[in-house]
């Protein structure tokens, strides 16, 4: 049977598109099998400042610059009356301290325009059905729009099904999370948040429940008077707003005073949707013909909008290892790939088990900052999770005792003291 492409890509999001920008780059030839047709929603807005230099040596800058997204350069954390804002263009790694947020439906679609003019073949609404990827070559079996059969041949398979998580499925990969059950409610509304407030639309704001330190809300504005609204919390939380997602929505935004504040005049005129224990693992994130990107493999949470960092990074690995591989260099895919990756997935973890416990609340709310280190942990804010220079990356259990001197009866508790 001949081969279709070099490089069989299940998913046409961003992990799919830039994989297949760089496969391109270097002469492969790639074929995308996407289940949906584009543009289609999906959630995951708020891009961070490493993705922008993925973006460019993919050679895909240009199709989101010309895209007219909304400017980002940071992110504000409210909790109560506390306030603290993180400029992404203040940190201490080198590279991009700006991006973009962006509505998934149009990003997602400008990604995948781009692959195709440059020449990948993209197979929309095809429904992947099956699959071999241990023997001499990669096999999908698929299904089109019809009904219709399909097989495709390819040296490899790279999984970009995100959420859907099609190979890890197909060949029992998954694993349990080891993050609580949680689950988040959200929207788009016309936000009608004024220009002359003081509102800072080119960051994402992030507020914490007055009540629940494990609660909290995101607003990421777009560039056309709109914004994405989201609650997150555990299932037991939320179960009492589940009839009407609608209604629970709103009545959980008011709950928070700032939020009610800004949205008081927001136009509530698309339905709510929820995504239930969304965190996810896998035993392993490749094989002999695959190897798993994104949130194929694994997910942990959005409170820092690691997401599609996290996905661009390991398609942009993933893609450099399969040119090495084509071109008769020997891979090493555990220590090159898998544990490369999950060094900067278990940075994020870290800050993102603090961000629950209440001990990075602690330490972004506290009085006083050392500027030095508030530029590294903006780094990792920023997106910069596998720089190797950064402390709180090459250790990211430092991130603890920062925590404890930040405490509320910590040793620099009182106002004034410095850690």
């Amino acid at each position: 049977m001949p081969l279709d492409a070099d490089v069989l890509i299940i998913g046409a999001g961003p992990s799919g598109s830039l994989a297949a920008a760089n496969l391109l780059r270097r002469g492969h030839s790639v074929l995308i099998v996407e289940r949906e047709k584009f543009p289609r929603f999906s959630i995951g807005e708020s891009l961070l400042p490493q993705t922008m230099g993925l973006l460019e040596e993919a050679g895909l800058l240009r199709a989101v610059v010309e895209s007219g997204f909304q400017h980002k350069n940071g992110a504000v954390f409210e909790r109560g009356h506390e306030r603290t804002e993180f400029d992404f263009r203040d940190k201490s790694t080198s590279g991009w301290g700006t991006t973009y947020q962006v509505q998934r439906a149009a990003f997602d679609k400008a990604l995948a325009d781009g692959v195709e003019q440059a020449g990948a073949r993209i197979l929309y609404r095809h429904e992947i059905t099956g699959a071999q990827v241990d023997g001499d070559a990669a096999r999908l079996d698929l299904r089109d729009a019809d009904g219709k059969a399909l097989r495709l041949q390819g040296r490899f398979v790279l999984d970009a099904s995100g959420n859907a998580k099609v190979l890890a499925r197909l060949l029992k990969l998954e694993r349990p999370s080891g993050f609580p059950m949680r689950q988040a409610v959200f929207t788009h509304v016309g936000d009608n948040i004024p220009r002359t407030g003081g509102f800072d639309r080119n960051k994402i704001l992030i507020t914490v429940h007055p009540e629940h330190k494990d609660v909290w809300y995101w607003l990421i504005p777009f560039s056309n008077g709109r914004c994405s609204l989201g609650v997150v919390a555990s299932s037991v939380f939320l179960a009492p707003y589940e009839g009407d997602l609608d209604a629970g929505l709103k009545e959980l935004q008011f709950q928070a005073p700032g939020l009610k504040t800004l949205l008081k005049d927001a136009l509530w005129d698309t339905p709510a949707r929820q995504i239930k224990g969304y965190s996810s693992d896998v035993s392993s994130l490749y094989g002999p013909n695959f190897a798993l990107l994104g949130n194929a493999g694994e997910f942990l949470d959005p409170v820092f909008s690691s997401g599609v960092t996290i996905a661009f990074k390991s398609a942009a690995l993933a893609a450099e290892l399969l040119h090495r591989r084509f071109t008769g260099v020997a891979v090493d895919w555990e220590a090159e790939y898998s544990k490369t990756l999950r060094r900067g997935v278990d940075c994020f973890r870290e800050f993102v088990e603090a961000w629950y416990q209440g001990t990075f609340q602690d330490i972004i709310f506290h009085g006083k900052h050392d500027p030095h280190i508030r530029r590294m942990i903006c780094s990792i804010l920023a997106g910069y999770a596998w720089d190797p220079l950064n402390p709180y990356v090459a250790d990211p259990r430092r991130l603890r005792t920062l925590a404890g001197i930040c405490a509320p009866n910590g040793p620099f508790a009182e106002a004034g003291k410095q850690p």
